[in-house]
């Protein structure tokens, strides 16, 4: 007998599956995890998150395996590095905003004591369910991402707008956005 699990509709491919069960919605703690995921949403901007996820790996290679204090340290001839690297996504503001938010990320980690601390901050530390039947019933921003964003665009962030945001806060499980029939929410 063959159990077969119910999921988000959007999660319809191996790649997207993996995601799904294994990353999106489960709240996030981990420093380098909470700072991969805002450089990745930032990077999906205007493109599908399949092909950002394809290119995961080339960007653990790449990055440092998205080691932030390394980052924020990169230099012009690292940068050119990245942007002749063809596996990744060659785009001059995204590729400026992966080091510009490293050191932003260093940053509120001084003042907050954590990112985790600054970020999980906005919802009083506790993860935010919301109750949507269908994936198209899901907004693309709300009052929080807009908050947010307004706040980590203070804060020197790039490629922070309200819609990255908000999937940034799925990503990290700040926000359950699980369909309620999804056997992970």
């Amino acid at each position: 007998m063959v159990i077969r699990m119910k999921r988000c509709a959007w999660a319809f491919n191996d790649i997207l599956i993996q995601y799904h069960d294994n990353v999106w919605g489960k709240p996030q703690h981990d420093e380098k995890m909470l700072y991969k995921m805002l450089i990745l949403e930032g990077l999906q901007a205007g493109l599908s998150w399949e092909i950002v996820l394809k290119k995961e790996e080339a960007y653990n290679q790449a990055l440092d395996f998205f080691d932030y204090n390394k980052i924020a340290q990169y230099t012009q001839s690292q940068y050119d590095e990245l942007m002749s690297n063809s596996l990744l996504i060659r785009n001059k503001l995204k590729m400026r905003a992966i080091i510009t938010n490293a050191r932003a990320f260093i940053e509120v980690q001084k003042k907050y004591e954590s990112f985790d601390n600054y970020i999980w901050s906005f919802t009083d530390y506790q993860q935010v369910k919301h109750y949507y039947k269908h994936s198209t019933d899901v907004p693309s921003y709300d009052e929080l991402s807009i908050k947010i964003s307004n706040d980590l665009k203070k804060k020197g962030f790039k490629f922070v707008g309200p819609t990255i945001v908000y999937s940034y806060l799925q990503a990290i499980g700040i926000y359950n956005d699980h369909e309620i029939d999804c056997d992970f929410y």
